[in-house]
């Protein structure tokens, strides 16, 4: 839980870099954050049509986008990758597992462009 909050305290900050920790923790509490989120949705019944997804989910995606996007840029920074390359997302398929294998490559040992080593 602190690493997701540390995400919080950093809200939008797109410079320098992030563990793989901290960026796999913070997708970890934020699935359970969205699901639990969607399940207020759907037991209060404020969801929009048969989606089931409704205002508290979406409350909760607006908040979060910002860090989201702060954290995964600074994750790119970590591997020595520009924050540019979440456009690789556009691709279907490839850009997807290519964007999953950066953000599961390790660190760059040492200082980069981007800043110290977070793990030293």
């Amino acid at each position: 839980m602190q690493w997701y909050l540390m995400v919080l305290k950093k809200y939008a900050v797109f410079s320098g870099r992030a563990r793989r920790k901290e960026y796999w923790m913070f997708v970890l509490f934020n699935v359970i954050f969205s699901f639990v989120a969607a399940t207020l949705d759907y037991v209060l019944g404020t969801g929009f049509g048969e989606f089931g997804y409704g205002i508290i989910y979406l409350l909760y995606g607006l908040a979060i986008f910002i860090p989201g996007l702060a954290v995964s840029v600074r994750r790119l920074h970590d591997t020595g990758r520009s924050g540019w390359w979440l456009l690789i997302n556009i691709i279907p398929i490839i850009g997807w597992i290519w964007l999953l294998i950066l953000m599961v490559t390790d660190s760059t040992p040492g200082e980069n462009k981007y800043g110290p080593n977070p793990k030293e």
